[in-house]
């Protein structure tokens, strides 16, 4: 794509990156076919295409953004399953980030829409805050259809209808601290992200994990100050808090390094996964943290990336239960992670099918399904047809919005494929799940 950009913009560093970007667009349309907005929109400009020469005429013209940018960028998952489709390498990622960015600085939003992303932005990266809007959402819970029929508080209902009906206490085990690994030969050292709205929505995912580490010989660290990976902000172009939480936890993990050494930082959603492993491009331009931060992205890992590095023992039971993966946008287009989730599952004696439309978005993306509800819900039920279709009798994904997303349609259990890995081998069966397979002698 020839792009115009003068001299004096190309000054900007995150305009020059983005320049770079858009010359890499070969028009080839190849995005439209797997973007979730496009084929349920059918609008061009609601494909990466269409919002790239938006993006392109925005920046170019050096001019802030108007409401058509804005309602064609919201739209946006930031899915990046054109990332995944590009034949020409379009970081399509970093320049919708840049996109929103802009927005956030040059556009400003109505009222209602401001006070609703404040307010997710002050609460949801925030456990404490999270868990006690949470618990006060359920007395509003009645009033969720009536909102919903108002446009400027449409947010509000959808957010109030996403609310569980309880909401589990705090774990002890995301306090910091250190849990020994068993065993006479300790295997490895390893980090792991406690984050935000997991630990208040299911805290039992860490702790599982945790657990299964530590049987496995791991040593698991919960440093002192770690907390919001800051996607949640990001995304919303609010790039001054993103940043500030990165450079926290960075700083968390540089300590852990310091004091024992790591092998790695372990992530058990994947949607904080793909901003960690961005944090070293996010930082970039920071002389005091672009090193630290470029050496905690390198040790971040998807903890089915983790374990499928470790010598895994045999599963001390063999349950045989159908289990329809659903890989998670961030984890297949985001990370490239696609392999390792669904081995693990094999080797632990599930039966793997997968999705038809595997590529498309449940819908979830962060607070997408709270702004853009609507969308949200049609991909959504989408999602749950294909994976009904399976005969599956439970859903496993590793990321907390598609489980929080999936599960409010349908009608299996959908839980953290670490859980059912647990379980196999060792642990405790997952609540909901159906008894399965016989536990083999282990020696």
């Amino acid at each position: 794509m020839q792009t115009n950009f003068s001299a004096a913009q190309l000054a900007d560093p995150h305009v020059a990156e983005s320049e770079k970007i858009l010359r890499k667009c070969v028009h080839c349309g190849f995005c439209t076919a797997t973007c979730p907005t496009y084929v349920t929109l059918g609008n061009e400009l609601d494909s990466p295409r269409g919002r790239i020469y938006l993006i392109k005429d925005m920046l170019e013209n050096g001019r802030p953004a108007d409401k058509e940018i804005v309602t064609h960028i919201d739209r946006c998952l930031s899915c990046l399953a054109c990332m995944t489709t590009c034949p020409s390498g379009v970081n399509y990622m970093h320049l919708v980030d840049h996109a929103r960015a802009h927005i956030e600085e040059t556009y400003r939003r109505p009222l209602p829409d401001r006070l609703t992303r404040a307010m997710l932005a002050l609460v949801l990266p925030y456990p404490s805050r999270f868990r006690a809007a949470l618990k006060l959402a359920r007395l509003a819970q009645p009033f969720a259809g009536l909102l919903e029929k108002i446009p400027a508080l449409k947010p509000l209902g959808a957010m109030l209808k996403l609310a569980p009906a309880s909401v589990p206490a705090a774990s002890p085990m995301a306090s910091p601290g250190i849990h020994a690994g068993q065993g006479t030969r300790k295997k490895g050292r390893v980090a792991i992200l406690t984050g935000c709205a997991q630990s208040v929505l299911d805290p039992a995912i860490n702790d599982t994990t945790i657990a299964l580490l530590t049987r496995l010989g791991v040593e698991v660290v919960v440093p002192e100050g770690e907390g919001c990976c800051g996607a949640l902000v990001h995304h919303m172009g609010r790039e001054a808090a993103a940043l500030a939480s990165a450079r926290r936890n960075v700083d968390a993990w540089t300590r852990a390094i310091e004091q024992g050494g790591l092998d790695a930082i372990v992530i058990t959603a994947s949607g904080c996964g793909t901003t960690i492993k961005d944090y070293g491009f996010m930082l970039r331009l920071d002389p005091a943290y672009a090193d630290k931060a470029a050496r905690v992205s390198a040790l971040a890992r998807d903890i089915t990336e983790y374990l499928v590095e470790l010598e895994l023992p045999e599963p001390v039971r063999q349950p045989g239960t159908i289990v329809a993966y659903h890989s998670a946008c961030s984890m297949q287009h985001g990370q490239k992670i696609t392999r390792q989730p669904k081995e693990l599952l094999a080797r632990a004696g599930f039966v793997v099918r997968e999705p038809r439309e595997g590529h498309l978005c449940c819908g979830s993306a962060g607070t997408y399904n709270i702004l853009q509800s609507e969308i949200s819900a049609q991909l959504r039920d989408r999602k749950v047809r294909s994976i009904e279709a399976t005969g599956a009798e439970i859903v496993a994904t590793g990321n907390i919005g598609c489980i929080t997303q999936i599960a409010s349609a349908a009608k299996m259990p959908v839980v953290h494929t670490i859980k059912l890995l647990d379980w196999a081998y060792g642990g405790p069966q997952p609540e909901g799940v159906p008894d399965g397979g016989a536990v083999v002698a282990a020696e």
